[in-house]
């Protein structure tokens, strides 16, 4: 007796559909990685922008005795703590945003065990790889300043 069902068909469902998920996993990491590379291109010239604005302040700090690694730590712990701030912010966002997200998949859906949430651990991880890209895109531009002449840069207007 047959009852219409093949087990077939099911399992060549599933497979479709894991690869459709991995062809979006996949999508969804190449955006990432991208936005990354961008993140970084738009960090590193907003501080090659200060140290260009901050030109006489570096002179000033070589004039008086700090030394080249003196610059670059100041400038480095800058772009850490802002790193660390955006970091915050974003997890901070997404956390404010779970909440009218879930309402709306509880609306949707009517299922209340279907929820958006961003687990502590990840927002963490989250938080070390927004301070990990600013100290990365601002390292090239804390050793430029660093290596600004002192006379030099107490000259620049």
């Amino acid at each position: 007796k047959n009852s219409g069902y093949d087990a077939w068909n099911d399992m060549e469902y599933l497979e479709q559909m894991e690869e459709q998920s991995k062809t979006r996993q996949m999508a969804l990491g190449a955006i990432g990685i991208v936005s990354f590379i961008v993140a970084a291109i738009g960090i590193a010239n907003t501080m090659m922008m200060s140290i260009y604005e901050r030109t006489k302040e570096i002179g000033i700090l070589r004039a008086i005795g700090a030394s080249k690694r003196n610059v670059s730590s100041m400038f480095n712990a800058e772009t850490m703590i802002v790193g660390f701030a955006a970091g915050l912010l974003g997890v901070l966002v997404t956390y404010l945003l779970c909440i009218p997200i879930n309402a709306i998949l509880k609306a949707a859906t009517g299922l209340a065990n279907l929820r958006a949430i961003l687990p502590i651990g990840a927002a963490l991880i989250l938080i070390a790889i927004s301070v990990l890209l600013t100290l990365f895109s601002g390292l090239i531009p804390s050793r430029s300043a660093a290596k600004k002449d002192p006379v030099v840069a107490l000259r620049t207007e």
